[in-house]
């Protein structure tokens, strides 16, 4: 029988909460700190429509779609661009990850994913860590450079700092994520983002946008109770991303599911051009589903010539009911603008429809 559970908001989060904790019939994996609320990994009901507070949640989903950070840009004296950036990681915030739903997130700059960074094949890398945490934590960047700068053995203690350094090489998409043991315990809290280099003559313009997939194991049995993409469980289902008829979308896709060896994307009513990695200009496939193990990644371009609503998820039915779908908006190039000025900031009919449906389905389900 699926269970309807209800979060509360915590005034603090120290050891005794967690003690006061039944575990009993709850293992603690990899000395985890406990989530709030704490949910069984099956059968669980999760119908997340708006947050009560937008500080408390995880991240905006809406702005990190966009959002890339270039870094602090100058040039040195042979030419060569310098890009400079600060992480900074914490591992001792409570944010709510779903209405009601309250976690111990591990954080770069406060947000799950972290911030996006991006670069030009060539540029000269400068991340200035900081370890705000309690524990140690490091940044291993996928891609092209020295041993040194790998973040695999070298861990930072908390309150420690370090500078990672190297060229951007080669062009295409990675995740750089803290690479401390136990892994499965820094990825699983959040301590991952995306970093993206773009080639010296740069792809076609395009609208432009960066995907996580990821999960929350807010029970700590190593099966994740939430799935999403961009950090909130159904955030786009609410809030449909708009883009325009015919206009060219270019979508930075990353997986970084852990407990789950799978996770993918299912586009409807279109088909995208694949670039894996993106480390090549000639695309890999014409499709419109893609599967990944955790760390892959991937580019997809496609544009759609029918105005409406078209759903996006993964094709792993247990991660689509359990947060990983949402939705994009395709406005008519031929309507008025004003009909469309609203759409990401308040549902769509379809959308609260479905809302309403898909609650009716679980208190249903509930009542059995």
């Amino acid at each position: 029988m699926a269970i309807l559970t209800t979060g509360f908001v915590l005034s603090s989060f120290n050891q005794s909460s967690v003690k006061a904790q039944d575990h009993s019939k709850k293992g603690i994996v990899g000395e985890h700190t406990p989530g709030y609320n704490l949910l069984e990994t099956v059968g669980d009901v999760l119908d997340p429509i708006s947050f009560n507070s937008a500080e408390k949640a995880i991240i905006d989903p809406m702005h990190y779609l966009r959002e890339f950070n270039y870094g602090r840009v100058s040039t040195l004296s042979d030419g060569v661009v310098l890009r400079e950036f600060t992480l900074i990681a914490s591992d001792n915030k409570v944010k709510e990850i779903s209405p009601g739903i309250f976690y111990n997130v591990w954080t770069f700059n406060g947000t799950i994913p972290g911030p996006t960074l991006r670069a030009t094949e060539g540029d000269l890398i400068r991340i200035n860590f900081i370890n705000n945490g309690s524990k140690f934590h490091s940044i291993h960047t996928h891609g092209i450079h020295k041993a040194e700068m790998d973040g695999v053995f070298e861990g930072i203690a908390p309150g420690g700092k370090f500078t990672y350094e190297f060229i951007a090489q080669p062009f295409g998409v990675f995740p750089y994520h803290c690479h401390m043991q136990p892994l499965e315990e820094h990825i699983s809290h959040g301590l991952y983002g995306v970093y993206i280099v773009d080639p010296k003559t740069p792809r076609p313009l395009a609208d432009e946008m960066v995907m996580v997939m990821n999960g929350y194991d807010t029970d700590f049995d190593t099966e994740n109770n939430f799935y999403t993409v961009n950090g909130i469980p159904y955030y786009y289902m609410e809030h449909p991303i708009q883009i325009e008829q015919d206009r060219l979308v270019r979508v930075y896709l990353v997986n970084m599911l852990e407990f789950d060896p799978i996770n993918n994307f299912h586009l409807h009513a279109n088909m995208y051009q694949l670039y894996r990695s993106g480390t090549n200009l000639v695309p890999d496939e014409y499709t419109d589903m893609v599967t990944m193990s955790q760390g892959e990644r991937g580019i997809l371009e496609f544009k759609y010539k029918f105005p409406g609503q078209y759903m996006f998820h993964a094709h792993k039915t247990e991660f689509a009911e359990k947060g990983w779908m949402g939705l994009f908006f395709v406005k008519d190039s031929k309507a008025p603008q004003s009909n469309f000025d609203d759409v990401n900031d308040n549902n769509t009919t379809s959308s609260i429809v479905y809302s309403q449906n898909r609650s009716k389905f679980n208190l249903e389900e509930v009542s059995k």
